[in-house]
């Protein structure tokens, strides 16, 4: 047996932690956009910039666009073959655990190799990590097309104002939330963890999924917001006559990731998941 009541609560804890953290987000984007910050934001700095950053900026952001097209396809790719829905919806541990290995590898193999203009092993292992990403995302389309539908349109709205937001703030405001950025994402992913191991009708396993899905929105639009802006340093601040040229690729990954997270948990969210699990 469990408590509803203490069920409803969590739920509601996190409805309300995700819409005041709405709030700030939206608080914090008038204030900085109306220009009452007395420091310099990127908005500003971007009159002069000389045309090897604007550029650099340019293509971190299409490798972002093209990483969403290429998961994008993949996924309807994969709903359109019964074997590959098998395999990605598995939920098997070693389904789970050959998913992680997918992702992160490809991930890892990606940032690893050194960037060249062009075509090259290092395109080829961006290509197949965002197609990866794409087969796994897939399953959220049993949530239902509307629903998918929603929670993409409401994604691009939140993307589009945390990049505003991100531009519009002091260059380095955000980038000072590394430390506290990393535990969270810690406390997310544990919960999501361990989640797979507690019954969902119960008081923790609806605790958990809290934690998992509306923490896990607050948190993956405070690292797009970290992200953009590290995106904007780099651009700024890697030398022009390095060793290894300026790498757009590894930049949109970070921002790639955290949009399919947001994407996912406004899906989620949307579906109703909490409340099934009643």
């Amino acid at each position: 047996m469990y408590n509803n009541g203490m069920i409803i609560s969590a739920l509601t804890i996190g409805r309300g932690f995700l819409i005041g953290a709405s709030a700030i987000g939206i608080g914090a984007l008038c204030y900085y956009g109306a220009g009452m910050s007395n420091e310099v934001g990127a908005l500003e700095k971007a009159a002069f910039w000389p045309d090897y950053v604007r550029d650099r900026i340019k293509t971190t952001y299409a490798y972002l666009g093209a990483s969403v097209a290429l998961g994008a396809g993949t996924a309807i790719a994969v709903l359109r073959s019964p074997t590959m829905i098998r395999i990605v919806s598995g939920n098997s541990m070693m389904a789970i655990i050959g998913s992680m290995a997918a992702m992160i590898g490809s991930g890892m193999l990606c940032r690893s190799l050194p960037y060249e203009p062009g075509f090259g092993a290092k395109q080829l292992s961006w290509i197949l990590h965002s197609s990866i990403i794409g087969a796994f995302v897939a399953p959220i389309a049993f949530l239902g097309g509307s629903i998918v539908i929603r929670a993409a349109w409401c994604t691009a709205g939140l993307v589009g104002g945390l990049s505003a937001l991100a531009v519009c703030a002091p260059s380095e405001k955000f980038l000072n939330m590394g430390g506290p950025l990393a535990m969270g994402l810690g406390v997310v992913f544990v919960s999501q963890l361990a989640s797979m191991f507690v019954a969902p009708a119960t008081t923790l396993g609806v605790g958990l999924y809290a934690i998992s899905v509306y923490g896990g929105v607050a948190l993956f639009s405070a690292l797009l917001l970290y992200d953009t802006q590290k995106v904007i340093k780099n651009a700024e601040h890697y030398p022009l006559y390095a060793a290894r040229p300026y790498d757009p690729v590894n930049g949109s990954i970070g921002l790639y990731l955290d949009i399919v997270n947001i994407f996912i948990r406004l899906a989620l969210i949307f579906s109703g998941g909490g409340n099934r699990r009643k």
